[in-house]
């Protein structure tokens, strides 16, 4: 049973709120950046305080209480360590395959009006075309791309359920909620990415919605593992928390707050991380 409700509160983490930013991105067909920024970097703020005041103070206080020994912080810290480097080598492989290169062809010399015009025509449609493929292709790599990113993150939301007593009556609190919300709400830009160079790229509107969506599956899936894991022994639960705390501490660091900054290049998104972590601080306190 607590399997699935793992299932259902990551299909609603992951899937909902990735097809969510699916449709925002169908309906909009754009996003703006500043409210983007903001989302982006409140979502940093929340994720930095359940990471640094939950998931890696758990395993220290329960080494306080004599449950663990007293080198679990060198655990925790080799298990962040881990984290973090998997999350940015998955993303390094990634982000090789995002820029394609596009080879340039010269056209032919036109000899006549007609030629002229009928190249500049057959330009315009050439272009046309190679810009809609580009797109798509775009979309196709953001989405493939979004996919295994999830992964990671499901099993924060998992490995933060495993430490949780009575999970079915403390499903809807506590860190592993928090985190489930916060990378929900992470998950709707992110559709919004795929979307819509799908639909630019010539993908009709459901389709690419449901593609979208189908993006956010593989949190489940790691969900279950990082829950699974963590539900073994104490180490194992340390390790799973450990290892959490780095993933997030690459998306915050190395994924958020960079694109949050370059999307709008002022003080407020700060502010926004700031208010985030506040949030995230009473979220985990009460």
């Amino acid at each position: 049973m607590e399997y699935l409700a793992i299932i259902v509160i990551t299909s609603i983490s992951g899937v909902l709120g990735t097809g969510l930013g699916g449709v925002a991105g169908v309906v909009l067909k754009r996003e703006s950046n500043k409210i983007v920024s903001l989302l982006l970097s409140f979502a940093a703020g929340i994720m930095l305080a359940v990471v640094c005041f939950d998931l890696m103070s758990e395993p220290i206080q329960m080494m306080k209480e004599g449950s663990l020994d007293w080198y679990t912080p060198l655990i925790v810290a080799i298990a962040v360590i881990a984290g973090y480097a998997v999350v940015y080598l998955l993303n390094f492989v990634i982000d090789k395959h995002t820029n394609p290169e596009v080879k340039h062809v010269d056209a032919q010399h036109p000899t006549t009006a007609d030629d002229l015009d009928e190249l500049i025509h057959s330009d315009h449609m050439q272009a046309h075309k190679n810009s809609n493929k580009k797109l798509f292709t775009a979309g196709l790599v953001m989405l493939s791309a979004i996919a295994l990113h999830n992964m990671p993150e499901g099993m924060v939301i998992g490995a933060s359920y495993a430490g949780t007593e009575n999970l079915l009556s403390n499903l809807f609190s506590g860190s592993g909620f928090i985190m489930a919300i916060v990378i929900g709400l992470h998950n709707v830009p992110e559709g919004m990415a795929v979307s819509v160079p799908l639909v630019s790229g010539g993908m009709g509107k459901i389709k690419a919605t449901l593609l979208t969506a189908l993006s956010g599956l593989p949190t489940v899936f790691g969900a279950l593992i990082g829950y699974a894991l963590g539900g073994i022994n104490q180490i194992m639960l340390t390790l799973s928390l450990g290892f959490a705390s780095g993933a997030m501490l690459y998306v915050v660091f190395g994924e958020l707050l960079p694109e949050a900054i370059l999307m709008w290049k002022s003080k407020l998104p700060a502010l926004s991380v700031f208010v985030g972590v506040v949030v995230g601080f009473l979220l985990v306190m009460f």
